[in-house]
């Protein structure tokens, strides 16, 4: 094996973003893909078979991804929206954090021009929901512009905003009242996997029904009270219920891959559109979690402006990562506990309370904070692994942060990231490094990593394509021979 010709150098991370969860930028003083025995692996050399992408590309990566939702908003039915009606467009907060954030930003632009010029509706607002970061859309709609292009009706929805009562077959759920304050509602979402832990990839493009557009009552199934997979179930109740379907016109998607945005997909029946999701997030995103699962040893760095559970290498979220020793797609796998959410299956003294819950992803030897967010409760994270929070600043945001007050109790501090790498490679005596900072197209990893990862991929994309994925898919329903025809 030639690993050289398939190391190249580290593809550039996501810059800092200033915001209110995080730490100004000018305090990030190095990235950790800049240190030294760091490279990139690109994910299409480590896979050839995944598709070509629109972004990341040359200074037109953005425009061919605006040309590909037109082509895609072309083909939907839009005839129920009259020029004196009112759309809501829904998005969501995660897809902000995609790929630098632009490209989801670009869709919700070409979908507000498209149904414009197509329907002659003028009243075209903007709802984009967030989870517990109540402000979070507010700082994504000003820093892409989406305030001015919806013509000041572009604002963010918090699921503690006033709710509305949706009667659904098992029972009254609730959502965000101005989610549906409109004659219609265009759903704007992505095939990203992100908390696959979580809908264990099932409804995965209805979810945010249940999530980004629900008031805290209902969205909390998920939370705290069903928890993953059971909860799945309450987004369908409402997205089929009379009031949400009296409203619906359509979604519209970008289709995400690990390696980037590989185009648009608009559909009218999202169940249709729920099932290519399916075989995007199972094919494409499954054969990185899977290639994951054969890291035996590493250090993981956090590097990128998002809370900690959702810092992203090669297109995958570090929460997933901490479960990657169980097959995250498995339906009939035991429940993987790398949240807070499954704190629920814990006794006091830490322990399981289930004998075959799965421990935390055992590779991982030490977690090196360099730069992440707060706004969501991580202590599970820093209590379950040995943790070090890169600066003073970064260590009083979250001892500060009222999701985090117990975070720094199991975490230390350096002074520098150096300083944390070095103290890292001493305590777990490997050099082998993932680094979580959303290097796009690729994965920014240690050279040790790197002749690990190309050793695997092959056998790995041979088990996914073979054995994994006709199973996978089998236990969600989903035709692979429908969904090839329709390629």
């Amino acid at each position: 094996m030639n690993y050289t010709e398939m190391m190249h150098q580290p593809i550039k991370p996501i810059l800092p973003k200033p915001s209110q969860y995080g730490i100004d930028p000018s305090l990030v003083k190095t990235r950790v893909s800049e240190m030294p025995g760091m490279v990139s692996l690109y994910l299409r050399e480590l896979f050839p078979d995944l598709p070509p992408v629109l972004l990341p590309g040359g200074p037109d990566a953005i425009q061919n991804v605006r040309k590909a939702a037109e082509e895609s908003l072309m083909k939907v039915d839009m005839s129920m929206i009259k020029p004196e009606h009112s759309v809501n467009v829904l998005a969501s907060h995660h897809g902000f954090t995609l790929f630098g954030g632009e490209p989801y930003a670009e869709l919700l632009k070409a979908i507000k021009d498209v149904v414009e010029k197509r329907t002659g509706c003028k009243d075209i607002r903007l709802r984009a929901g967030v989870g517990m970061r109540f402000r979070e859309t507010e700082e994504y709609i000003k820093r892409y512009g989406l305030d001015t292009y919806y013509n000041g009706k572009a604002i963010g929805v918090a699921p503690i905003d006033e709710g509305i009562p949706i009667e659904t077959e098992i029972g009254t759920l609730y959502g965000i009242k101005k989610v549906y304050d409109a004659d219609w509602i265009i759903h704007a979402h992505h095939t990203d996997v992100r908390e696959v832990h979580f809908h264990r990839q099932v409804d995965k493009a209805v979810k945010p029904f249940g999530m980004s557009y629900a008031r805290c009552e209902t969205r909390s199934t998920y939370h705290q009270n069903l928890g993953p997979r059971a909860a799945n179930f309450t987004a369908r109740a409402i997205f089929e219920s009379k009031f949400v379907q009296s409203k619906f016109a359509f979604a519209a998607f970008l289709n995400c891959g690990p390696h980037g945005v590989i185009g648009a997909d608009c559909d009218n029946d999202l169940y249709a559109l729920n099932d290519r999701a399916t075989f995007v997030g199972c094919q494409l995103y499954g054969k990185i979690m899977t290639l994951f699962g054969e890291v035996d040893k590493c250090i993981a760095v956090l590097d990128f402006p998002c809370p900690v559970p959702y810092v992203f290498s090669a297109g995958v979220i570090y929460a997933n990562f901490t479960g990657a020793n169980t097959d995250l797609y498995d339906m009939e796998s035991p429940l993987p506990p790398y949240t807070w959410y499954t704190e629920a299956f814990y006794r006091k003294n830490g322990q399981p309370l289930l004998e075959d819950t799965p421990p935390m992803n055992p590779a991982i030897k030490m977690c090196v904070h360099n730069y992440a967010w707060t706004g969501y409760p991580s202590e599970f994270f820093s209590k379950n692994i040995p943790t070090v929070v890169v600066g003073e600043e970064q260590g009083k945001l979250f001892d500060t942060d009222s999701m985090n007050i117990g975070y720094m109790d199991y975490a230390v501090t350096a002074r520098s990231t150096e300083q944390a790498m070095q103290f890292a490679y001493n305590v777990t005596g490997t050099d082998k490094v993932v680094i979580f900072d959303g290097a796009m197209g690729g994965m920014n990893v240690s050279e040790s990593l790197a002749k690990l990862l190309i050793d695997k991929a092959p056998e790995v994309s041979e088990r996914v394509d073979n054995v994994l994925l006709p199973k996978w898919l089998k236990q969600r329903g989903v035709d692979i021979s429908i969904l090839n025809k329709n390629k």
